[in-house]
């Protein structure tokens, strides 16, 4: 609890009716998508960068914890006060687009900028920005950066660290700093700009995002394919992209992810099937599109498919969707409660993770239905439980420790697209060293000596 004096002090900073320590304002901002619950003793609403830069000069010289936020749809705890302290949130006023600059295909956004509503925007005037996290309607660009969010059409576009080119953010002593250029070529000192992405709100604010547009292609496709077994369409994948295929999209549900979006939606799904390969392709001229379509019915078909879709026109792609986008919510029917995890592994080893993952299952008597974007090796891992029964909660984390192991054993990482937060801050040994952990515990000391931003994320 930090003493009343600083919140009539900051009020003087940025303006009274900035500054929010009402209760409903405290409980408004003590969640995200994990559900988990820590109440600031205040809110502020910075409506600039001097802003920003007045604030964290304050908290710093008082030691305040500052956790900045963007729309909280994390599923790691990222923006959760977990120490209290002050909430940074940049919704309400540093959320415009400043800048589309068609000559360069760039665009300048403030942090609060919905992800979609700046697709929407470069796209009307032919532009394209791919990265897609499944939150987009309503996850902010600073969020996207900071957590280096991906999405489903990372299999051919890469993910966001692949388009930010520069950055303005503010150090936790109130400095401003500029990093990156709008230059497609800029190798001139430190990668502050790569050090920044990713590094979940721990190092400094962000304030403004130079972002690399392309060109809108102006065909897209959908396929689905149908297998016996989840390894068959694992190794459908990796053979389809090793073997020239370009798809947008390569998402996959597994059996018992199928069965639930069955179950719940009845949308004649079969429920027999080993798994479910759905893929987007996309392209300028429709022999592009043709050619990359034959190329996976080739793959799909060598390795077991038992029938390959192409989707008609845009109402039965989005039926062929439909499974995907609604498997989160489909998945419930085994548990109420669902530790999901986003592993990441190289893709030539799919098939042994998810083989792996089936074998945990069965050692803790838990279901684990899994789904996600393996174009580009990341799975959603749903350990479900009882949220009512402590020992099987118990177990539903033993399980997830073990999965963690396994996924680092096969080359891979603890997480594609969601960061680590606080709820991934206890394996962060199973992953690193303690060499490299000290590496990062120093570069964060070098950006935040009194380290009042995001305290206690990334286990820093």
């Amino acid at each position: 609890m930090i003493d009343k004096t600083h919140i009539k002090n900051l009020k003087k900073l940025i303006g009274e009716e900035n500054v929010k320590d009402d209760k409903a304002h405290q409980i408004a901002y003590s969640y995200d998508a994990t559900r988990e619950h820590y109440e600031p003793d205040a809110v502020l609403f910075p409506r600039d960068e001097n802003d920003v830069s007045k604030i964290l000069k304050y908290c710093n010289e008082h030691k305040i914890p500052v956790v900045p936020r963007g729309a909280g749809s994390g599923f790691t705890g990222g923006a959760l006060p977990k120490e209290g302290g002050i909430v940074l949130a940049v919704e309400k006023y540093m959320n415009k687009i400043l800048e589309i600059d068609m000559e360069n295909m760039v665009a300048r956004v403030q942090p609060g900028v919905i992800n979609k509503d700046l697709q929407r925007a470069v796209e009307d005037v032919g532009l394209f920005y791919p990265p897609d996290p499944a939150s987009q309607e309503y996850s902010t660009i600073g969020g996207n950066v900071a957590e280096n969010a991906g999405g489903m059409r990372a299999a051919k576009y890469g993910i966001t660290k692949d388009y930010v080119m520069a950055l303005r953010a503010v150090l936790p002593n109130g400095d401003i700093i500029r990093a990156g250029k709008k230059t497609i070529k800029d190798v001139a000192g430190y990668n502050i700009t790569g050090i920044l992405v990713g590094s979940e709100g721990t190092l400094a604010v962000i304030t403004e995002i130079t972002l690399k547009l392309i060109s809108k292609p102006k065909l897209t496709k959908t396929v689905m394919g149908i297998f016996p077994s989840v390894d068959a369409a694992m190794q459908a994948v990796y053979k389809s992209l090793a073997g020239g295929a370009n798809p947008v999209a390569m998402e996959f549900l597994d059996n018992l992810t199928i069965k639930a979006v069955e179950e719940k939606y009845s949308k004649g799904l079969p429920t027999d099937a080993g798994a479910i390969l759905i893929s987007d392709i996309d392209g300028n001229v429709e022999e592009e599109i043709d050619y990359q379509i034959k190329l996976l019915e080739k793959f799909f078909t060598q390795n077991g498919c038992l029938d390959f879709k192409i989707a008609k026109d845009e109402k039965e792609a989005a039926d062929i969707w439909f499974a995907r986008r609604n498997a989160s919510q489909s998945i419930t029917i085994y548990g109420s409660k669902k530790i999901n995890e986003d592993i990441t592994v190289p893709r030539s080893k799919l098939p042994e993770l998810l083989k792996e993952i089936e074998k945990v299952g069965k050692k803790y008597g838990l279901k684990i239905p899994c789904f996600g974007h393996t174009g580009d090796g990341n799975v959603h891992t749903n350990v479900m439980v009882d949220k009512d029964d402590p020992q099987e909660v118990k177990k539903g984390y033993e399980a997830i420790e073990e999965i963690f192991k396994i996924t680092v054993k096969l080359g891979g990482t603890l997480s594609g697209e969601h960061g680590i937060g606080l709820s991934k801050a206890p394996y962060m040994k199973i992953a690193f060293s303690e060499e490299e952990l000290n590496l990062f515990r120093q570069i964060k000391k070098a950006f935040d000596p009194n380290n009042i931003l995001n305290p206690g994320k990334m286990g820093l």
